[in-house]
C-alpha cells in the first residue's frame, strides 16, 4: 500500500488548490473547477477565494462568470450548504447531494407548518406554495427573476411565520417564505441569478433554473451524482478518508463507500495509521513547491474540504473555527495554517500570527497581505462566521 504522509498532502494542496503564488490559476472557471466548488454561504467568500488563486482578478470576472457567461452557478447542495459549482457539474448534485437536502428540508417543512398551524396538510400546503412560486416567475419576461421579498409580497401562499425551536435562545417565529425558496432551489427548478446588492451583499433575484442556464439538464441519479461529485472532490482533496468524504458529501456512510467504490478510489495509508483513498491515476509522489504563503477568506474550500484537517491545521482548530465547525480567516505558510487575519479600521489587511515565524515567512504573509489590501481599496468584509480569533482582533 502507498503511504502519503503529511508532509506531501501538504504538497498537494500547493499543486492542486491554486492558492501557492506561482501556481495559481488563469480565471475564475478553472479556480473553480481546481477545488471542485466553491462555498457560497457569504457571497463575499467566492470573490476572495477566487483572488487567492488568480492573478489580476477584477469583480467583473466574477460576476462575468456567475451572471452573464453562468459558466459557474449557484446551488444548495452538501451539508445544506450553498456552492458555486461549475455548470457541467449541477446534474450530478442534483440528483445526489441536493435531492437528499430537498428530501429533509420537505419533512421538516412540512412538520413546522402544521405544528404552527398554518395548515392540517403540510405536503398539499407545501406544494401549492411551490408552484405559486413557479407559476409566479414564469409570468415575469426573460430570466431577470424576482427578490424574494416581492415573491413574499405577491404570492400568498408564501405568507405566514412558523415557531422554530420553541423556548430555546435561539427560537422563535420565522417567515416560511424563504424557506419555500430553498425547498424549491434544492431541487434545482429555481436559482439565484443577478445580484442587486454589492458583491459583498447578498439579494438575489430569484428565476427559473430552466431560464437561468437556457437548457434543462436532466439530473443523473443518486449513484452516478454521489461518484461523479467523489471524483471531483478526490482528485482535489485526496488523499482523504471515508469519514472526510461522508462529512463533505452529507451523506450517509454507505453512499460514500459506494461511491469511493463506483469510482475504483485506491486505498493508501496516511500518517498516524490512517487510511485513506485516492484515485487510481493518482497514486504518484507529488514533488514540493518552493516555500509559499497565501490568506484565505472565511469558509474557502480549501480550509473546509476535509472533516479530518490535523495535517495541516495542526493545534489551531479552536482559535479558527467557530462552534458550529464554520472556518474564520486563515494565514497559511508552506501548506500549514499558521494564524489568520482581519482588516483594521482603515481596511488594511493584518496577518494575525499564532505561532512563531521565520522572517521569511513573515515577509511572504506581509507580501499576501499587501495584495489584498489593495484589491480591496479601503472595503471592509464582515461575516457572521468569525472565529475566536477574529472576535479577539476586532476587541
Amino acid at each position: 500500500m502507498r503511504h502519503i504522509g503529511d508532509d506531501e498532502r501538504r504538497h498537494r494542496i500547493a499543486r492542486r488548490h491554486g492558492i501557492a503564488p506561482a501556481l495559481r490559476a488563469d480565471g475564475p472557471e478553472s479556480a473553480t473547477r481546481a477545488m471542485t466548488v466553491l462555498h457560497s454561504t457569504e457571497p463575499a467568500t467566492v470573490h476572495l477565494s477566487l483572488f487567492a488563486r488568480i492573478d489580476g482578478l477584477t469583480v467583473a470576472d466574477v460576476e462575468r462568470a456567475l451572471h452573464d457567461d453562468r459558466t459557474l452557478v449557484k446551488q444548495l447542495a452538501m451539508r445544506r450548504t450553498l456552492f458555486v459549482f461549475p455548470r457541467d457539474l449541477l446534474p450530478a448534485a442534483w440528483g445526489s447531494a441536493a435531492a437528499r437536502v430537498a428530501e429533509s428540508e420537505w419533512k421538516r417543512v412540512v412538520k413546522d407548518v402544521v405544528a404552527s398551524g398554518l395548515t392540517k396538510d403540510g405536503d398539499a400546503w407545501l406544494e401549492r406554495a411551490c408552484t405559486a412560486v413557479l407559476a409566479r416567475l414564469a409570468a415575469e419576461p426573460g430570466d431577470s427573476g424576482l427578490p424574494a421579498q416581492q415573491l413574499r409580497e405577491e404570492v400568498p401562499e408564501m405568507a405566514g411565520t412558523v415557531s422554530i425551536s420553541p423556548g430555546t435562545k435561539w427560537g422563535g417565529d420565522v417567515p416560511i417564505g424563504p424557506r419555500v425558496l430553498t425547498q424549491l432551489g434544492c431541487r434545482a427548478e429555481i436559482v439565484r441569478g443577478r445580484n442587486a446588492g454589492h458583491w459583498r451583499v447578498s439579494r438575489p433575484a430569484w428565476t427559473l433554473m430552466p431560464r437561468w442556464l437556457g437548457e434543462e439538464p436532466a439530473p443523473l441519479d443518486a449513484d452516478e451524482g454521489y461518484a461523479e461529485l467523489t471524483r471531483r472532490w478526490l482528485a482535489t482533496f485526496g488523499p482523504a478518508t471515508t469519514a472526510d468524504l461522508q462529512w463533505w458529501l452529507g451523506s450517509t456512510v454507505t453512499a460514500a463507500r459506494r461511491a469511493l467504490g463506483d469510482i475504483g478510489a485506491v486505498e493508501v495509508s496516511l500518517d498516524g495509521a490512517a487510511t485513506g483513498w485516492v484515485l487510481a491515476d493518482d497514486v504518484y509522489e507529488v514533488d514540493p513547491v518552493e516555500p509559499w504563503a497565501a490568506l484565505l477568506p472565511v469558509l474557502d474550500p480549501t480550509v473546509m474540504g476535509w472533516k479530518e484537517r490535523a495535517f495541516f491545521l495542526g493545534e489551531h482548530g479552536p482559535q479558527l473555527f467557530d462552534r458550529n465547525g464554520n472556518a474564520g480567516t486563515t494565514a497559511w505558510w508552506n501548506g500549514r495554517v499558521v494564524g489568520g487575519w482581519s482588516q483594521d479600521e482603515g481596511g488594511r489587511v493584518v496577518v494575525a500570527p499564532l505561532e512563531d515565524l521565520s522572517p521569511e515567512a513573515t515577509a511572504a504573509l506581509d507580501a499576501e497581505a499587501a495584495r489584498l489590501t489593495a484589491w480591496l481599496d479601503g472595503l471592509r468584509v464582515g461575516s457572521v462566521y468569525k472565529s475566536p480569533l477574529m472576535k479577539s482582533r476586532a476587541t
